[in-house]
């Protein structure tokens, strides 16, 4: 039986793999068609290359692109790898070869379209080695050759190889398909020759003489024209134009001017003219202001131009849609996943980190629970160097839903599970491994491309996998997924009863997070001092090997992490309680502008530099000192659409001297603009401070956020409508928007632009606001993808170019540019967009007192109509007499009236008609 033919793949980044039959019995591919049958092309991969020790850059160079390979290294490598083998293409040329050596070339520029060729003949390789040399003279005399003399060479004749277009014209030439009709028509033999005489009849007249044959469509031979060979060749317009400007004759003129003054007569007699005197007097005020108003403005100045934005700009002004930059899928993922948080990398730009997480509900991640353990959780990072592999993957023990950098350190990463526990990660050993990466934590500005073929090997590289440093206990901390996480900022710190102290570490050191079980809670990072000191020998005992891989910087916190203080959100008397999604801090302050974000950058690479978290001490400092005029209160979406305006500070109860959480005043804020007041508390009913509950949103609430431009300003999402709400202002939303087409599932604020914001929609659109353009609805809506939108997050890469991250429900991540309209606010826009916010302040105010007035007014009425009810009770006998003896006066006076306006009465009647009744 013959051999089964082979196959040998070549990739290349970013093109299809394209499978080459090879059997024993191919013949090699020559250059014969280009005029070198001796060179046979090939393709050296990194393996073979440092086999035959001829490494592109390092073996072969460009003074020296050739290589002497002997036939017998070859054929071991045959023994070997056999038909693996990169030479096995030619091996029928290397065994017919008869030197000992083979001339192995490097094809740098790809010329015969591989990227090494073999020379297959001694002649071949004599002229490669050893090249004519051309004398000296001759190489003169070509110098002086001019360009222009051409030398004719006659065609030679050479026999016609048939190629197949003898086919093609063989199938292009009319044939004929219908059998052709074949008419005879006889004559008599006595008639042949015979003079003919014409003459004109009647063809009426004469039977059978006149036939009329008209035409008429045969539906039996009616063809339909399926396909038509057309050829069109466009020639450009041209005209010639020409034009001829004359010049005359120059000469050189001058021109002097001299004023006009006039004579002495003249003068006295201006001087005595009445008429100009009253022109002086009347033109003398309107002189002097506006000689004024020159003191004052100045008039030179071009108006227009000042209402103009600056002209550097970077792309069209007019161009207002986001453009697709680029995407991200993880292909290797062998399940279906979607993107539950997006965040990009605070200092290293251009990286991207993303978590996945399974598409299944709750009860099918119980029916396939065995299955998923053997599946990892990951954290991916992107960089928009390489779209095809992640540059690292962040393992943790279940799906991660919500992560978030550490603002002091980039490579500390805190994540919150699906499960309720939250995952600890430490990157500063792997922070070599992420691309455009230099010394100090600067980017690099160029990419190096790699060529092609040495792409292949890289490949197949093992992706880098991260384990976890450290992962809270799951008895202690939340009992279901985790919907938000945040770092509480190096400024200050918190105790478990809520007070807040001056953070002297300089660190970020705690983190909050709330979750569907009802509960917010707080995080300490540092190791927490022991109530009873365990003896060394036991502490010995219980230690373990840690795995050279992981990191030892959180290692105290593993399997033992609490929170150090927890709030549920109550409602009052049930004991229900309510689920929170999100929350918004007062000390959300995002690094937006360029000045802060670079110092914050700085910051974050000093502090990867000297790493503090390797050495952190313990808990919270016996000597603090408060901060008093901190403000606690914060903000809280709820799984039920309400936003919560709470506080975390526990404060002391006057009459029982314990701390108590504060107490809850809700007021819902519905369509008909009604406040119902309710009072709702945490697990203790008895505090002081209010704290507002507004039910705006029909569906849960996936974003609170504060705007970077004005500090007490919160943008909420959630079920089909947008809220804007401003911190202090209880009387409801500044903005609510009406319901949208599809469902809300994610928002953002513009990063430089105060009156922009961003959200998505459950069919795949983004809707843009812009407050300066429109309030009721968004300014513009694009397509994005076919799915719902998971997360929105823009970034700004910089002065002049912005991006946006998308990620949708299939998994994968939209980086689309933002146009120049959306990512440079004009002149006045954060003044303009502050005073629309304090106009909405004031309707809300104006409303509210309406509100008050009319329910005064309807109290008022009431009173009124309750003292006539109380008056008719306590009218006498008498009273009622006499005011039914003055209403049939007033009835039998406007009886006279109409009888006298009626004509039956005259007026002098009418006084006996009263003295009479």
């Amino acid at each position: 039986m013959a051999p089964k033919p082979q196959k040998r793949k070549i990739s290349k980044r970013g093109k299809n793999k394209i499978t080459l039959p090879v059997s024993e019995e191919a013949e090699p591919i020559n250059m014969e068609s280009m005029g070198h049958p001796e060179i046979y092309p090939l393709v050296l991969t990194t393996k073979t290359q440092e086999i035959f020790n001829c490494r592109v850059d390092e073996d072969i160079t460009d003074e020296q692109p050739y290589k002497l390979i002997r036939k017998e290294d070859i054929f071991a490598d045959f023994v070997n790898r056999a038909a693996v083998s990169d030479f096995y293409p030619v091996k029928k040329i290397i065994q017919e070869y008869p030197g000992d050596e083979l001339l192995l070339v490097y094809d740098k520029d790809f010329r015969y379209g591989l990227n090494f060729y073999l020379i297959g003949t001694e002649e071949g390789k004599e002229n490669y080695l050893n090249p004519l040399e051309v004398p000296e003279e001759q190489e003169e005399y070509k110098e002086h050759i001019p360009e222009d003399l051409y030398v004719y060479k006659p065609p030679v004749s050479k026999p016609w190889v048939s190629l197949g277009s003898e086919k093609e014209i063989d199938e292009e030439t009319v044939k004929e398909s219908t059998k052709q009709i074949t008419y005879m028509i006889s004559r008599k033999r006595s008639e042949f020759g015979a003079p003919i005489k014409f003459s004109d009849q009647n063809a009426s007249s004469v039977k059978d003489a006149y036939i009329e044959c008209t035409a008429y469509p045969d539906k039996n031979f009616t063809l339909k024209q399926l396909e038509r060979d057309v050829g069109m060749q466009v020639v450009p317009q041209i005209k010639d134009i020409s034009t001829q400007t004359r010049w005359t004759y120059p000469q050189n003129a001058t021109t002097q001017y001299h004023p006009r003054e006039f004579s002495e007569e003249e003068k006295k007699t201006l001087e005595q003219s009445k008429t100009l005197t009253d022109f002086l007097n009347n033109v003398s005020m309107s002189v002097e202001i506006a000689l004024q108003q020159n003191e004052i403005m100045n008039v030179f100045i071009d108006d227009w131009k000042r209402l103009a934005e600056e002209e550097g700009t970077f792309g069209d002004k007019t161009d207002t849609h986001l453009k697709e930059y680029q995407s991200f899928t993880d292909l290797h993922s062998p399940t279906e996943k979607m993107i539950t948080c997006v965040s990009w990398h605070p200092v290293i730009f251009g990286l991207i980190a993303v978590s996945v997480a399974v598409r299944l509900s709750f009860e099918e991640r119980v029916h396939f629970s065995g299955k998923l353990l053997l599946q990892p959780s990951l954290i991916l990072f992107w960089s928009f160097s390489d779209p095809i592999h992640p540059q690292l993957m962040l393992e943790s023990p279940d799906d991660i839903f919500c992560f978030e950098f550490c603002p002091s350190d980039p490579n500390i990463i805190a994540g919150g599970c699906i499960n309720g526990q939250i995952v600890m990660w430490d990157i500063t050993t792997h922070a070599d491994r992420i691309e455009n990466i230099k010394v100090g934590g600067s980017r690099s500005k160029k990419v190096t491309l790699k060529p092609l073929f040495l792409l292949e090997p890289e490949s197949n590289k093992e992706v880098m996998y991260i384990r976890h440093c450290a992962v809270s206990s799951i008895e202690n901390g939340h009992r279901k997924v985790i919907t938000d996480i945040h770092w509480l900022s190096d400024t200050f710190e918190i105790n478990r009863l809520g007070s807040v102290f001056e953070n002297r570490s300089g660190i970020s050191c705690q983190l909050a997070t709330c979750s569907a079980d009802c509960t917010i809670c707080f995080w300490d990072i540092r190791p927490q001092k022991a109530l009873t000191p365990q003896p060394t020998e036991k502490k010995k005992e219980e230690s373990i090997e840690i795995p050279f891989d992981v990191p030892s910087t959180f290692l105290h916190l593993d399997l033992s992490w609490k929170p150090f203080s927890k709030i549920r959100l109550s409602k009052g008397e049930t004991t229900l309680d309510h689920c929170p999604t999100k929350i918004s801090l007062s000390d959300d302050t995002l690094l937006y502008k360029e000045q802060d974000k670079a110092a914050a950058q700085d910051k974050a690479v000093k502090a990867g530099e000297a790493r503090p978290y390797q050495n952190l001490e313990e808990g919270l400092a016996n000597h603090l000192e408060p901060i008093d005029d901190f403000c606690t209160k914060f903000f809280v979406g709820t799984e039920e659409g309400e936003v919560i305006y709470t506080d975390w500070k526990m404060e002391r109860d006057p009459e029982t001297g314990r701390f108590m959480r504060t107490r809850l005043w809700a007021a819902e804020w519905r369509n008909v603009n009604s406040v119902i007041k309710d009072e709702m508390a945490f697990s203790t009913p008895t505090a002081k401070k209010p704290v507002s509950l507004y039910t705006v949103h029909d569906g849960a609430v996936h974003t609170v956020q504060r705007s970077p431009f004005y500090h007490d300003i919160i943008l909420t999402v959630g079920g089909w409508n947008v809220a804007i709400w401003k911190e202090g202002v209880m009387t409801g939303p500044l903005l609510q928007s009406c319901c949208a087409p599809k469902r809300y599932t994610s928002g953002h604020w513009s990063l430089t632009r105060p009156g922009v914001f961003y959200i998505g929609r459950e069919d795949g659109y983004l809707d843009i606001w812009d407050l300066l353009e429109k309030t009721h609805e968004p300014a513009q809506s694009q397509n994005i993808c076919i799915t719902m939108i998971t997360c929105v997050k823009p970034w700004t890469f910089s002065a002049k170019q912005q991006f946006i991250a998308i990620a949708d429900y299939f998994g994968t991540l939209h980086i689309l540019e933002i146009p120049w309209t959306l990512s440079h606010p004009s002149t006045n826009e954060v003044s303009s967009i502050h005073y629309y916010f304090e106009r909405e302040v004031k309707h809300l105010e104006y409303v509210e007192q309406r509100k008050k007035i009319r329910e005064q007014e309807k109290k008022d009425m009431k009173l009124e109509i309750e003292k006539k009810k109380v008056k008719m009770h306590q009218k006498s006998k008498e009273q009622m007499e006499a005011e039914l003896k003055m209403e049939y006066e007033s009835y039998l006076e406007l009886e006279r009236n109409v009888l006298v306006n009626l004509g039956l009465i005259k007026v002098k009647e009418t006084m006996s008609y009263v003295e009479m009744v």
